[in-house]
């Protein structure tokens, strides 16, 4: 290139930067914005490649031109943030000087503060229906939010010394956010990591879900999800987030609170997380808002007309950056200014106090009151406010940046006054040592502003409240239905489940209120009747000509759809499940949640989420599908579930069946809807059904449903009557048609009567055992009260074998409390692919291996000879070769 060219090409670029320039400084950036994706579309139609952009430097989003005046008053917001800092301080320090150990934390509050005052005083609202805005609040920030209410007049001096207490008195506070706990006040529980930001996601979409189906007239409430920076590494945080862009939930606003560490260290010690973040969501579609510097380092950015402060800046790691935060200004004069020259002179005028004092983005009102508002103003898609903050911030030696930060749960003396003199609080250095709660007068400038501010919003939050009516029931004839039995039908207790929820859905009393959540298995559950009936949520509606439109059941999506086909993620669908079982609460609507799945995939695979909707109240049904390790066949070890009842022991408000017949089904999900949505009981239900088909019995007359639903009943009596040699045989869900064929031969072929039992629930007979045992323990009652079992079975003699499809420790829970000793049979060990009879075999839950049992346990009783036992194992094909299935 000669250099009249390249002097003509430098003339040419510099007259287009000048336009753009130009547009900028008298126009707006918005329409410098406009201009540039004009060329771009220009330069496309050229074929011409751009370059892939999807960060922005190192900067806020919001220049100092576009921000709008404070509208309140900042000097007054500082004073009532310094008492409610202090006091979030306080809870904890005070509570490690009384109880070595018991944990909480201080940094994370101060790092995150200002986020949350901002949203106090001036967003966070409840509307005049009485819906508040859905707030995901960090978990270990929960001392603000207990001393922001303590200011309210919500709660007492009392309740603050018994944070982390919540044993010894009935006034303690909860560590983090559990509704579970304090059911008055948090809503959404958020400390296990990950979860609060997928909650919010589908919580948002549930939202728009409820306008669509028009079951709520507006949607006018935000969810607003504050996390942690760190957190956004868990794979719940980032897995879901191109939904938000797909149903364009205007409604969601992340705040990520960006103190650049994580427990132990920095976040991105060697890159940044900010930028990191930027491209993720803005390749997702979100708005993406950076909130990285306060006015003070806005001030020197635009000072630096070299432009070589900005290059500093987009070069700096997260590492780097925590190094100044811990530093003092010394170290950041030397170790980013007087690197150059021109970056010397611009803060020759600055002491090294200012520049230790340059604020970032986080920790400035007025910057964070514009991304708010930004964030409130965006149509079509989500936001996302990345705020860089200090964690620790103005905890000074004790903790502010350091890498020891989020386990700094003492200060000392010199400690206590840096943190006084830092936020200007009113504590004497007399006080400082008892570490006094304090709070302004009643009458005060500052309790009156805080209160008006709240007034004006709508009240305080966070609170919570049932806000809706009690349902009334359902058509009886819908279950009664079910009682009736199938005859020589062949009928599997799933495709029961689907008529049952079927016929729900066009119940007059709850038909619009059920909601059905299922990944993408629609099919395999066979439901795909339902696509016609209901249709599938598509906010969108289907802009397309299905496949299948010609088919009686084709894939019908609709914007009022009542299905909510999630995709293949059952994070997404449980956090769904959490959304909608938890709408009494935050609309007063009593959506009732129908969450089907693979039982492998719920349990074990999303555990957590199951723990979080117990805590949230969320109310509805998990229908655990193709249930037990020997009931899928073909599909092996990482689908067959033998455990999810084990684990389901666990969770104590949660109730789980594992019904064989499909009156046992009809009875409980009867039952589930009265207890939940019309006495409004605080539980939820979890109830598996399978695949294999086989004629479902009619309900015996002699059959109580309260004994269907307290877990156990005999379903059948020995034809043989009363016999010497007696079997009494426990079976559930999908092998309880292996206890029938095993009671068979037991009668025709050895002379043993047997009783079939039916365990429609461990779990109620395990919370019921361990109950009545602790009463009887604690009342020193030596006659004591039977539990269930006990009155169940108390006339009962012989053997007892029991079968489940569930690992051998599911019915040895339960042990010690049959009359005499239990054989459990159970599905220990991995799964295999192949047929239901092979599989039944090989894991010994078969007609043939129970039986079996029930001969080997006469031996032991001496009521059955060795030598005959040796001949029935013949007769059963019992290898006594085979190996373990459990080590197999």
């Amino acid at each position: 290139m000669t250099d009249s060219k390249k002097n003509s090409n430098q003339e040419e670029n510099q007259e287009w930067i000048d336009s753009l320039t130009w547009i900028i400084e008298n126009k707006s950036k918005k329409r410098a914005k406009e201009l540039l994706q004009i060329l771009q579309e220009e330069a496309r139609k050229h074929e011409i490649q751009l370059p892939d952009s999807l960060s922005s430097p190192y900067l806020n989003t919001i220049s100092k031109k576009e921000e709008e005046d404070y509208p309140g008053d900042l000097e007054l917001e500082e004073k009532i943030q310094a008492y409610i800092r202090w006091n979030a301080m306080a809870m904890v320090v005070k509570a490690n000087k009384a109880d070595e150990g018991i944990g909480g934390h201080i940094s994370t509050y101060a790092s995150i503060a200002q986020l949350w005052e901002v949203g106090f005083h001036h967003f966070f609202k409840i509307d005049d229906n009485g819906i508040a805005d859905q707030i995901y609040f960090q978990g270990h920030a929960s001392p603000g939010i207990y001393s922001r209410a303590y200011l309210e007049g919500r709660l007492t001096e009392e309740h603050l010394e018994q944070f982390r207490h919540e044993v010894q008195s009935d006034k303690g506070l909860s560590s983090y956010p559990h509704p579970y706990l304090m059911p008055d006040f948090w809503n959404n529980p958020t400390v296990s990591m990950g979860l609060g930001p997928i909650q919010a996601i589908y919580r948002a979409r549930f939202n728009k879900y409820l306008h669509n189906r028009e079951l709520i007239d507006e949607n006018k409430s935000k969810v607003w999800a504050f996390l942690g920076d760190g957190e956004m590494d868990e794979v719940e945080a980032r897995g879901a987030i191109n939904i938000a862009t797909r149903d364009k939930l205007n409604n969601l606003i992340f705040v990520i609170d960006c103190n650049l560490q994580r427990l132990d260290g920095p976040v991105r010690g060697n890159f940044n997380i900010i930028q990191e973040l930027e491209k993720l969501f803005k390749g997702a579609g979100w708005n993406v808002i950076k909130l990285v510097w306060g006015k003070e380092w806005v001030e020197l950015i635009e000072k630096d007309k070299s432009g070589k402060l900005r290059q500093k800046l987009n070069e700096l790691t997260d590492g780097q950056l925590q190094k100044y935060a811990f530093s003092d200004g010394e170290f950041l004069r030397k170790d980013l200014f007087e690197s150059d020259d021109d970056l010397a002179k611009l803060v020759e005028d600055y002491s090294d106090e200012d520049l230790e004092h340059l604020r970032r983005g986080g920790h400035d009102s007025e910057k964070i009151y514009n991304a708010y508002k930004a964030a409130l103003e965006t149509k079509d898609k989500p936001t996302i406010i990345l705020a860089q903050t200090i964690k620790g911030y103005g905890q000074g030696s004790a903790g502010e940046a350091s890498n020891v930060s989020h386990k700094t749960k003492k200060l000392d003396e010199d400690q206590l006054k840096e943190f006084r003199d830092f936020f200007n609080v009113p504590v004497s250095d007399d006080e400082l040592e008892d570490v006094p709660f304090i709070k302004p007068e009643e009458d005060s400038e500052e309790l009156k502003y805080l209160k008006e501010k709240r007034e004006n919003l709508g009240g305080y939050i966070p609170q919570r409240k049932d806000k809706s009516s009690n349902l009334n029931a359902p058509d009886s004839d819908i279950f009664k239905n079910f009682f009736e039995g199938s005859d020589e039908d062949e009928v599997s207790t799933t495709m029961v489940m689907v008529q049952i929820l079927g016929k729900l859905l066009e119940d007059k009393n709850i038909g619009k209120y059920i909601v059905p959540i299922i990944p993408d298995e629609s099919r395999t559950f066979g439901m795909e009747s339902l696509f016609r009936q209901v249709g599938i949520y598509a906010p969108q509606g289907q802009k397309y000509d299905p496949v299948d439109e010609d088919s009686l059941l084709y894939y019908k999506e609709a914007r009022n759809g009542a299905i909510m086909e999630e995709g293949i993620t059952e994070s997404g669908c449980m956090a769904e499940f959490i959304a909608a079982g938890t709408t009494y609460l935050t609309h007063g609507i009593n959506t009732i949640p129908f969450y089907f799945f693979y039982s492998m995939f719920g349990f074990q695979r999303t555990g957590d989420l199951m723990w979080a909707a117990a805590d949230a109240g969320a109310k509805g049904f998990l229908i655990g599908g193709i249930a037990g390790r020997t009931s899928i066949p073909g599909e092996g070890l990482q689908h067959q579930d033998g455990q999810s009842h084990l684990y389901a022991l666990a969770n104590p408000n949660l109730r789980a069946y594992d019904p064989a017949f499909a009156y046992e089904l009809a009875v409980i999900v009867e039952e589930g809807i009265k207890k939940m949505y019309i006495e409004k009981e605080n539980v939820f239900y979890y109830i598996t059904v399978g695949n294999d088909t086989y004629p479902m019995p009619e309900l015996p007359t002699d059959v109580d449903k309260e004994a269907i639903l307290s877990g156990l009943y005999q379903f059948k009596k020995s034809t043989l009557g009363k016999r010497k040699r007696k079997a009494n045989l426990f079976g559930s869900g999908a092998i309880m048609s292996e206890v029938i064929k095993a009671a068979q031969l037991l009668e025709e072929e050895f002379d043993v009567g047997a009783d079939i039992w039916s365990i429609t629930s461990y779990k109620t007979l395990y919370d019921n055992a361990i109950d009545t045992e602790h009463n009887n323990r604690l009342k020193a009652q030596l006659n004591k009260e039977k539990n269930h079992i006990e009155q169940q079975l108390e006339d009962e003699n012989g053997v007892f074998v029991a079968a489940s499809d569930y690992v051998k420790a599911l019915p040895e829970s339960l042990a010690a409390y049959f009359p005499n000793a239990l054989i459990s049979l159970g599905t220990d060990g991995f799964g295999r692919s192949d047929n239901r009879k092979a599989l039944r075999g090989f894991f010994e839950v078969d007609a043939k291996h129970i039986a079996y049992a029930a001969l080997y346990g006469l031996t032991k009783q001496e009521q059955f000879s060795l030598e005959d036992l040796k001949k029935a194992a013949e007769n059963l094909e019992i290898d006594p070769q085979k190996t373990n299935p459990r080590t197999t």
